[in-house]
């Protein structure tokens, strides 16, 4: 198979950057992705995992993927996917504006953009993330852009995730 690259974007700041899917550590995960975009969301940046941002969605694949290629300590330049209950979720520590519901799934697509994070969520322990892909282009001018996201705000913004053209 060939190399797969996407876009991920954040719209509003008019930043992408091109990742490269991780077909042969994660493929049941790469597939459910690539067959579902394009994607995008209300992006949110972490509270706990420090320097990372993402987009929720609902479930898009027809099975959900198992744990692949796992990490509980994402690099700069790493994409993870996460499947997570509505009840995880589902308490104001994490200032969603919209219900998250018990009985509900969500899937979390995240960007990591630089060192020292740690999946370690009070409520819940360890969060083991499938790293389904990798930056390999423009993580230096998406990684300025999620520092500015972090400290004016992430409202209005959405992040975004396509094919390659």
């Amino acid at each position: 198979m060939a190399d797969r690259c996407i876009e991920v974007s954040l719209v509003k700041r008019g930043i992408t950057c091109t990742a490269q899917l991780l077909d042969d550590r994660a493929p049941l995960t790469c597939a459910a992705v690539w067959d579902a975009l394009p994607l995008g969301g209300e992006v949110y940046h972490a509270k706990y995992a420090r320097n990372e941002i993402y987009a929720l969605f609902p479930p898009f694949a027809t099975t959900e993927p198992p744990l692949e290629n796992p990490t509980v300590t994402p690099i700069p330049g790493d994409l993870c996917y996460f499947a997570f209950a509505g009840a995880e979720l589902g308490t104001k520590a994490y200032g969603y504006d919209r219900e998250v519901r018990p009985g509900t799934t969500l899937v979390d697509l995240a960007l990591f953009y630089e060192r020292n994070n740690l999946l370690l969520n009070g409520d819940v322990g360890w969060v083991p993330g499938t790293v389904w892909g990798r930056v390999t282009e423009g993580l230096d001018a998406m990684a300025e852009a999620c520092n500015d996201l972090w400290r004016t705000g992430a409202a209005g913004e959405t992040l975004s995730f396509r094919r390659r053209p």
